[in-house]
């Protein structure tokens, strides 16, 4: 099984490359071969290759940028991924692709299910919302993996952030009204795999157990750093962002435990071995 994978280079692509090889032979693309934002280069590239599943792990995540920068999103996150969804079903291919919990307004009171209606609240959640929908109209075969507040011991990302300040003995001012559940890459390339393994298609949530808000994932990743650095609670308004963030981004992950036969691991746990990772990563003089 020949598998093409997008977005090589990103947290998320990073991780895929080691999880995805057992399922089939993996062909990767990279920023400097593959211009997701060019339609005829996207087209070639499944039509040569004649994959049986793509794995689309590229986006457009800058969140406050995409408030100015309508066009570069959408053309990213919605225009590419209904492109691979027209060539995987000329193929009969499956579509991995990944959403978002931004796609919700975060007006509801639990946990989001897959059914759930989508209201996004910035011009990121609306076009990953764009996407989803491109590819369901397109009729193609798709694993459509909804997530939230991703992560990785690499990158930008707000585990990183947080660590870095942290580290340095900087002051941290994080946001308290904003609930969520944190997802590292690494785990999310595994359930991704077990996923396609197990021949899922549809709308699916992906995320670990347990919640917390951005205050509380920032206290827990300077815990399980064994620092002291104090991290004062704010509300949204105080934070300032040119963009409306949803304040509940829970995920329900009945569907998930279901298909894999097992509930997924907590968020904490998963965060210890980001940590580990990541401390493993700093030059030696900050480890001593």
């Amino acid at each position: 099984m020949k598998i093409l994978l997008t977005g090589c280079e990103g947290q998320l692509g990073r991780e895929l490359q080691r999880a995805l090889p057992p399922l089939g032979e993996l062909v990767v693309t990279r920023r400097a071969t593959l211009d997701m934002a060019d339609p005829s280069a996207l087209r070639n590239a499944v039509r040569n290759l004649r994959p049986w599943v793509i794995v689309n792990a590229a986006a457009y995540t800058r969140v406050e940028r995409a408030e100015h920068d309508h066009g570069g999103a959408l053309k990213v996150n919605a225009i590419a991924p209904g492109i691979l969804a027209e060539e995987a079903r000329r193929l009969g291919a499956l579509l991995v692709h990944f959403s978002t919990d931004y796609v919700f307004d975060g007006a509801k009171a639990g946990a989001y299910l897959e059914s759930d209606k989508p209201h996004p609240l910035n011009a990121y959640g609306q076009s990953k919302l764009a996407g989803d929908m491109a590819i369901e109209s397109s009729g193609c075969r798709r694993l459509i993996a909804r997530t939230s507040w991703v992560y990785a011991p690499r990158g930008q990302n707000f585990f990183v952030a947080i660590a870095e300040r942290a580290l340095a003995g900087q002051p941290l001012r994080v946001v308290g009204d904003q609930h969520g559940v944190p997802t590292e890459a690494h785990f999310l390339a595994d359930m991704t795999a077990a996923l396609i393994k197990s021949r899922f298609e549809g709308t699916i949530n992906v995320v670990p157990a347990g919640a917390t808000t951005w205050h509380g994932f920032a206290e827990a990743i300077v815990e399980a750093l064994g620092l002291h650095t104090v991290v004062r609670e704010i509300r949204s308004s105080e934070h300032a962002s040119p963009v409306r963030r949803p304040a509940n981004s829970l995920l329900d992950t009945t569907r998930l435990a279901l298909q894999l036969g097992r509930a997924p691991e907590p968020w904490q746990r998963l965060l210890a071995r980001c940590v580990r990772e990541w401390t493993a990563l700093q030059p030696r003089a900050q480890n001593a």
